[in-house]
């Protein structure tokens, strides 16, 4: 049939009532509408020509147009949408470059095919509008709870509707082994939304750490009003969580307001995760009185924390251990994952032995590099020396302090201490000059025959090699590899390198090589002392 054969209007009818259906703008549609009708125009008059259709948008009148545009006669290559200036001027009066000419053309007659086509055409415009608008309207809802309504199971995936669409509920998203029926309905977290080929894909989560921070806000009015904050949650789904709190009024108890009278607000998010435990921990700056109350149930004698390293180590009495570490190990994991920290526990008595085995690797180092008897050897060690450069060269008075030891015996013990050190120092440098070492890197300020030495032996024996060095690679760190934190060893972390004086040395060395001019650094630290400034002012 041919467009106007039919009730003009009908068309714009048409169009608002697929925008009302699928609430999406009618505009779209009419716009979907024209393209599939110029498609259909262009199977019969020709692919190659430049057809459009413009449906008015108060009457509905479908206008069909055929648009040529003027072109230099050297880039001509369509005949039937472009033509040059000299054909131009059959048609135009003063025809320039780049202007189109537009003259109407006879509607089509829309057969069995071109229809179908058309009909694919508005589908898809529509379907994509959809698409948009369903988008739209959950990208910024990522983070938030939803309800939903189950509409079916796929391979243990849940799919649900959410009003503007469907959202999937992944099986290892569920908690435990929570299974659902059409129509259930279903709280559940936003965690993802992104824009993909076949559209958008909402993704929910209901064993995200986030899911039970959104739960406790919306129980407890002081979380939402932002006098208590929850710092940290932790969560074996289905099973236990942990969570941190902290409250900024210090007339409200945090654990208190979270636990309501009788319980009643933490058994409210108790039932909704399927009746998963919930410890509630008040929340401290200080890491080891954190993790103290982290660990509750159980008590801990000490705590030792490594912060460079990342971990910390506990010692609980040896009846305490099986209740610290939990069932499989349940109790300390959430811990961990709570403080982010690695958590080392060990017994009193595994402590005791491990510090008695120290006491003597401690004592036999003085003796045998001083030449000092067990007693005296083990007196040094008690007073708090660990190594030799302590003993070399700490203050006189720091040895006299000492019962039994006079003037003589505080000097002795630095002298031998100087010699060792410097024997050790002389046989570390010649080792080093023999595996290539240059005197650029051996003069570098910092760097120890030791040092120099551990890098010949790692290949660095230039400045130039030291200089091309990062920090982590000669101070060592942490690198979190599929959620467990890896070490990475540093060349010179035997030697107690931080990573700020790894990355003071390499800086130093660029500098002195030429490669980083120290003027460019001068504005950034120009610029902090001006904040400082600006903040001291105000």
């Amino acid at each position: 049939m041919a467009i106007t054969s039919a009730n003009q209007l009908e068309l714009l009818q048409t169009a608002e009532a697929v925008a009302r259906e699928k609430m999406i703008d009618p505009g779209l549609v009419v716009e979907a509408m024209e393209e599939s009708l110029a498609r259909a125009a262009k199977s019969r008059y020709g692919a190659e020509m430049d057809i459009r259709v413009h449906i008015d948008r108060k009457t509905g009148k479908a206008t069909f147009t055929r648009v040529r545009t003027v072109v230099e006669e050297a880039e001509l290559e369509n005949y039937q949408a472009e033509f040059t200036l000299e054909q131009a001027k059959e048609y135009m009066t003063n025809p320039a470059i780049g202007e189109e000419f537009v003259e109407e053309i006879p509607p089509v007659e829309m057969g069995r095919i071109a229809a179908q086509s058309a009909k694919q055409v508005i589908l898809q415009k529509v379907r994509e509008a959809e698409r948009d608008r369903q988008y739209e309207e959950f990208k910024d809802r990522a983070g938030t709870i939803i309800n939903a309504v189950v509409k079916r199971e796929e391979y243990g995936n849940v799919i649900v509707d959410v009003g503007a669409g469907e959202a999937v509920l992944r099986r290892n998203e569920k908690i435990g082994r929570e299974s659902y029926r059409p129509n259930d309905r279903v709280r559940c977290y936003i965690k993802d939304v992104r824009r993909e080929q076949r559209g958008p894909q909402i993704f929910l989560s209901r064993t995200a750490p986030e899911f039970m921070a959104e739960l406790f806000k919306m129980e407890v009015p002081e979380i939402y009003d932002g006098i208590i904050e929850i710092k940290a949650v932790a969560r074996d789904p289905g099973s236990r969580a942990k969570i941190a709190v902290i409250s900024y009024d210090g007339s409200i108890d945090p654990v208190g307001a979270c636990v309501g009278m009788r319980g009643s607000r933490v058994q409210a998010v108790v039932n909704e995760l399927q009746g998963e435990k919930i410890d509630i921990i008040p929340w401290n700056e200080d890491m080891p009185t954190f993790l103290v109350n982290a660990l509750q149930p159980a008590e801990v004698s000490k705590v030792v924390l490594d912060e460079d390293a990342g971990k910390i180590e506990v010692v609980v009495p040896e009846e305490q251990l099986s209740l610290a570490i939990g069932r499989r190990g349940q109790n300390v994991r959430l811990a961990s994952q709570l403080t982010a920290l690695d958590i080392d526990i060990m017994t009193e008595e595994e402590d005791s032995k491990r510090r008695q085995a120290e006491f003597e690797v401690r004592t036999k180092l003085f003796m045998d590099t001083l030449d000092l008897d067990e007693f005296f050897a083990q007196l040094l060690v008690s007073e708090g020396f660990t190594n030799l450069e302590e003993v070399a060269y700490v203050e006189l008075d720091e040895l006299l302090v000492i019962d039994g030891i006079d003037d003589d015996t505080a000097q002795e013990l630095q002298a031998r201490a100087r010699d060792y050190l410097e024997a050790q120092n002389k046989k570390a440098l010649e080792a080093a000059r023999a595996l290539g070492v240059e005197d650029s890197l051996v003069e570098f300020e910092g760097l120890t025959p030791q040092m120099v030495e551990a890098l010949a032996e790692d290949g660095v024996k230039t400045l130039e090699d030291f200089a091309t060095c990062a920090d982590w690679e000669l101070a060592g760190g942490w690198t979190t590899v599929d959620g467990e934190r890896v070490k990475d060893d540093g060349v010179l972390e035997k030697f107690e390198v931080s990573l700020e004086e790894a990355q003071n040395m390499v800086m130093t060395a660029r500098i002195q090589l030429g490669w980083v001019d120290p003027a460019e650094l001068e504005p950034e630290i120009e610029e902090e002392d001006g904040e400082t400034d600006a903040e001291a002012e105000a």
